[in-house]
């Protein structure tokens, strides 16, 4: 399995980066904090993640291509297309982000989150940011989100008919969508309709666990991953099921020793599998 997270402390030399994530037992890692534009760099960290046998996962690109504010939106799609070009140079299997929102909340619910318009405006962002980079290797993806397109496996499906594009690809993190009791106790469920629908799709993944507290209306916070209800056993055999290795990458964690319990519990379950 190639599972991967982020690095608690700064490195700047590209084979001590790597030689950092292998250190940790990791084979897969987020992509180091550099730009397109840093030529040298980015060969030099493609080299040493080669020589390390290590994966670069992903690319983010967090930001807003939605936003009603033009010079937000135009900021964020410059972003995007950068990111994208980014994670193809480096081979990075993808760059990831959200649909963006309506609200001003970057990746807040609006009203009209679920229009027809957002939903064609998702599409025509998706297009633009892969024609104008044109990737040879990479896939530029979307996470489902509880509160935009996409949200459920049937409306990544219908994205990724509409876009068109070969190099739009899927990043799965299914703590997104367990967004209500029935979900949270039936996510097994949840992650075989995943895994079923958008499988083939499926290029990078996300590791968090989640639970749902007692209290009204409805509480579902993230935890780390061990502590909560996601079905891992049935996460990590249909992730082994794809046949292929997908990186499984943590996140939102406050500490290296959070993420190294994470880590091994995920180990842990995989080696019992």
């Amino acid at each position: 399995m190639r599972i991967g997270a982020p690095l608690a402390k700064q490195v700047k030399d590209p084979r001590e980066w790597a030689d950092e994530h292998v250190r940790r037992g990791y084979r897969a890692a987020y992509c180091p904090a550099i730009t397109v534009h840093d030529t040298s760099e980015i060969r030099a960290y493609r080299q040493a993640a080669k020589d390390a046998d290590l994966v670069i996962a992903e690319v983010g690109a967090w930001s807003n291509p939605l936003s009603s504010d033009p010079d937000v939106r135009r900021a964020a799609l410059t972003k995007c297309k950068e990111q994208l070009a980014l994670a193809d140079e480096i081979g990075a299997l993808c760059c990831v982000n959200i649909a963006g929102s309506r609200s001003t909340q970057w990746d807040g619910p609006h009203p009209d989150n679920f229009s027809a318009e957002t939903f064609d405006m998702i599409v025509d962002t998706v297009r633009e940011i892969i024609d104008a980079v044109k990737p040879k290797t990479s896939y530029f993806t979307l996470e489902m989100m509880p509160w935009i397109y996409p949200h459920n496996t049937e409306s990544y499906l219908d994205l990724l008919k509409k876009v068109d594009r070969k190099s739009f690809g899927v990043h799965l993190d299914p703590v997104n969508i367990i967004t209500s009791p029935e979900r949270f106790f039936n996510n097994a469920r949840v992650l075989q309709e995943c895994f079923e629908r958008l499988g083939p799709h499926i290029i990078s993944c996300h590791a968090k666990d989640i639970v749902l507290s007692g209290k009204l209306t409805v509480h579902l916070s993230e935890t780390r991953p061990g502590l909560g209800g996601l079905d891992y056993r049935t996460y990590l055999m249909l992730l082994r099921s794809l046949g292929r290795e997908v990186p499984l990458m943590l996140e939102h964690l406050s500490s290296e020793e959070e993420y190294r319990q994470a880590a091994d519990y995920i180990l842990h379950i995989e080696s019992t599998i």
